[in-house]
C-alpha cells in the first residue's frame, strides 16, 4: 500500500493549523503542522514532503520570502499560498514567486482539499508525452529543456532552475508546439480545474516563463499571444532520449 501523501502547513495561526491537520488528517493524508519559516525548513530537511500550504502572513519570513527561496533551491514541491488580504497584487507576487496557486481566508478545508488533490494529481498524471520518460531533452529555439533535472539550458550554457508551474506550463507548450492554446485549456492542463473568468495566474505564469526564455512581452518571439484565443509556442520542438 502506497503512503499517504505529507502536506506541510505553515501558519503561525494554532487555530487553523488544528483544524486543518485534522480534516486532512481525516481524509487519508499525512499532515506536519508549524508556525514559521524556521520550522518549515526543519520540516523539509526531516523528510519527504509532497505539497505545502504557507501562509502569506508570517513571522520573521514571510510566505513570500520563503517561497521564493524554496525555488531558488531548486525545489519543485508544489505550493498552495494562503492569504487573507484579497488584493490581487499578492496573489500575482505569489505566483510570480513559483506558488502553484493561491487560496484567500475565510476558505473552506473542502476546497483546499479538493486544490491539494488537484496540484497532486496534475504533477502525477502528465499525458504520456509529457512524461520525463518520453524525452529526456527537448531542443527548441537554441534552448534545451532537460525533463530529468527540469532544468532550462540557454545556447550559452546558462543552467534555470524551474518551479512546478514553470515547469508543467512549459511542458505543454512543448508538447503542442505550433498550436494555439486558450486559458481554459492550459489552467486545466497545468492545475486541473476550470478556469475562472477573473482569474489571470495563467497570464502571469506565462509572464514569468517568457522572462526565464528571455522572450520580450512586448513582442515575444516564442509564447506569442493570439488575441481572443490564447497563446501559442511559435517554435519547431525536437526531442533526444
Amino acid at each position: 500500500m502506497d503512503a499517504p501523501d505529507h502536506i506541510l502547513i505553515v501558519d503561525d495561526d494554532a487555530e487553523i493549523r488544528n483544524l486543518l491537520g485534522k480534516y486532512l488528517l481525516k481524509n487519508g493524508l499525512r499532515v506536519t503542522a508549524v508556525a514559521d519559516g524556521r520550522a518549515m525548513w526543519q520540516a523539509l530537511d526531516a523528510g519527504r514532503i509532497d505539497l505545502i500550504v504557507l501562509d502569506l502572513m508570517l513571522p520573521g519570513d514571510d510566505g513570500l520570502t520563503l517561497c521564493r527561496n524554496l525555488r531558488a533551491k531548486s525545489s519543485d514541491i508544489p505550493v498552495i499560498m494562503l492569504t487573507a488580504r484579497g488584493e490581487e497584487t499578492d496573489r500575482i507576487v505569489g505566483l510570480e514567486l513559483g506558488a502553484d496557486d493561491y487560496l484567500a481566508k475565510p476558505f473552506s478545508a473542502r476546497e483546499l482539499l479538493a486544490r491539494i488533490k488537484a496540484i497532486l494529481r496534475r504533477a502525477r498524471s502528465l499525458p504520456a508525452n509529457l512524461r520525463p520518460d518520453s524525452a529526456r531533452r527537448l531542443r527548441f529555439a537554441g534552448w534545451v529543456l532537460d525533463t530529468a533535472a527540469r532544468q532550462l539550458i540557454s545556447a550559452e550554457g546558462v543552467v534555470t532552475p524551474l518551479a512546478g508551474a514553470e515547469y508543467r506550463l512549459l511542458r505543454i507548450f512543448l508538447s503542442h508546439p505550433n498550436r494555439v492554446l486558450n486559458r481554459d485549456q492550459l489552467v486545466d492542463l497545468t492545475q486541473g480545474k476550470e478556469a475562472d473568468p477573473l482569474d489571470r495566474s495563467i497570464d502571469v505564469q506565462v509572464g514569468r516563463l517568457r522572462q526565464r526564455l528571455r522572450d520580450d512581452a512586448r513582442e515575444p518571439r516564442l509564447i506569442k499571444t493570439v488575441r481572443g484565443e490564447g497563446y501559442v509556442l511559435a517554435v519547431a520542438v525536437t526531442g533526444e532520449p
